[in-house]
């Protein structure tokens, strides 16, 4: 039996319109490493986007390499990275950043967002600590757009964390593996004109938004990381046929393409939370972006994952659970509907 996909946002192949790209050019010979002319036409239209015109951008294969090597060229060997404990580079990649030698430093999250005020006494605690010698100098802070649980930073809460990291001299960086659906949200107001403005570092994420793979790092002021092709490099992290990112990032940011796949990721995914709230499933959080997840007893968990590919995210009292389901560019209507019928015959199952 084939159960219905709703494990991940980047079950699906590209685009059709990435894919028609990618087609168009198969046989076009293009300089390797991300130096060809399709790579340097996404660039600039990045740059136009972002309102940042000197900016230097890169394209990587996945969100971990990025942030692997981001953090990891920003930091100093003495530092660590602020995060908050549901982040991404905290939870759920295998230790990359400690294993590039440096921890993260976890906070306490708020719906999956870290507070300008508890980022600004973590840095006011180190500098008053006599053995600060001893420690992890909190070097960096890391989020991501959206968060973890779907949630999203407002522009208010962004500039307050920019303004606490640049008042103490330390980067800001934004995971944005998810970011199409950001942008696409209704409830959001931060552009990438923004993150721009705000950030020292950010990527803006291919693989769960319409590309086959690839993300695109963004330092919005030239030379913020001077000789960082030669850093992706020895991480192993530098495509050869850097042109089939390029070109995939080209489509992408074409006629508004990356904001209407995030429009329709994020619509889907209301649709499931309106038709699960009326089946009577509490929901764990009302995240507004592309992200949903049902609180579900023991029973009603055994029986919609014999028909449903989920993740399950976390434990809660009397044995139930948080399930997460995700929608994306590729979700039909009539895959949410078959989801809800599922779900609409499992709810009585206590």
């Amino acid at each position: 039996m084939n159960k219905l996909s709703f494990a991940s946002d980047y079950s699906s192949g590209c685009h059709p319109l990435v894919l028609r790209r990618l087609t168009e050019t198969n046989l076009c010979r293009s300089a390797g490493y991300g130096t060809d002319g399709f790579s340097e036409a996404a660039r600039e239209k990045i740059r136009q986007c972002c309102l940042a015109p000197e900016a230097d951008v890169f394209f990587l294969a996945g969100g971990t390499q990025s942030n692997a090597a981001v953090i990891g060229c920003m930091l100093k060997p003495w530092q660590g990275v602020i995060s908050a404990e549901t982040g991404h580079v905290c939870g759920h990649e295998a230790g990359a950043i400690e294993a590039g030698g440096h921890k993260v430093l976890p906070l306490p999250h708020r719906e999956g967002r870290l507070a300008a005020e508890d980022v600004r006494r973590l840095l006011e605690q180190f500098r008053a600590d006599e053995a600060r010698e001893h420690l992890v100098e909190p070097g960096m802070v890391y989020l991501s757009q959206p968060t973890e649980y779907g949630t999203l930073y407002s522009l208010r809460e962004l500039t307050e964390i920019s303004g606490v990291c640049h008042a103490a001299g330390i980067p800001l960086y934004v995971d944005g593996a998810r970011l199409a659906y950001a942008l696409g949200c209704p409830e959001n107001d931060v552009r990438l004109s923004d993150l721009a403005r705000l950030c020292d570092a950010f990527y803006i994420g291919g693989t769960k938004c319409g590309a086959l793979f690839g993300e695109a790092v963004v330092f919005p002021r030239h030379d913020t990381v001077p000789h960082f092709f030669t850093m992706i490099k020895q991480r192993g992290a530098l495509l050869a046929k850097g042109f089939v990112a390029g070109l995939q990032f080209d489509a992408l940011f074409t006629d508004g393409l990356y904001e209407q796949i995030g429009r329709h990721g994020v619509a889907a995914a209301e649709r499931i939370r309106t038709g699960l709230s009326a089946c009577g499933y509490p929901l764990f959080i009302e995240a507004p972006t592309n992200q949903v997840f049902p609180v579900l007893t023991p029973a009603q968990a055994q029986a919609l994952r014999q028909e449903i590919d989920m993740t399950f995210w976390e434990k809660l009292d009397e044995g139930r659970c948080v399930m997460r389901l995700a929608a994306d560019w590729a979700t039909r209507d009539e895959d949410v509907d078959l989801l809800l019928d599922v779900f609409r015959r499992c709810a009585d199952q206590g």
